[in-house]
């Protein structure tokens, strides 16, 4: 049985997402002090990145930037800036913070995008199956004749 019907079977509700759930992400970028100008121009370049906003944040050489974990993360966008040629910062806090934020922003992707696990009603997926296909037990004898002693 595939694993979408045993989910039908058991009536399992798959919405996802439900509001309030952490999907809007506001992260913040570092940039490596030089080349000079780079955090102006990487500003410019997100603002251009629809569902992205970008603003100042506590550090000059730092942008904050807001999207939503469904269209977006953080890897993607420091991946297309590095593409793009800009130096982000490389110091050992950045790079354990990054680690960090990129494993959870994939572990909670990927779980926006699994179907609910079936934990508690697995028993009735297998009822189900069982009542809707003919199987050998089934005695087309009347109850009052099989009774009969």
């Amino acid at each position: 049985m595939r694993r979408e019907t045993a989910y039908k079977l058991a009536g399992r509700n798959h919405e996802h997402p439900s509001p309030g759930s952490g999907l809007t992400k506001e992260r913040e970028v570092r940039f490596a002090a030089s080349p000079p100008g780079q955090v102006e121009r990487a500003r410019e370049a997100l603002r251009m990145l629809k569902g992205v906003s970008v603003s100042d944040a506590s550090s000059p050489d730092a942008l904050c930037v807001r999207y939503s974990i469904l269209d977006y993360s953080l890897e993607l966008l420091e991946e297309g800036l590095r593409n793009a040629g800009f130096h982000l910062d490389n110091g050992l806090y950045a790079k354990l913070v990054r680690a960090i934020v990129y494993f959870c922003e994939e572990t909670q992707r990927h779980n926006l995008l699994s179907p609910e696990r079936l934990i508690k009603k697995s028993n009735e997926v297998y009822i189900n199956v069982y009542d809707q296909h003919p199987h050998g037990d089934h005695d087309d004898t009347p109850v009052e004749l099989r009774d009969y002693k």
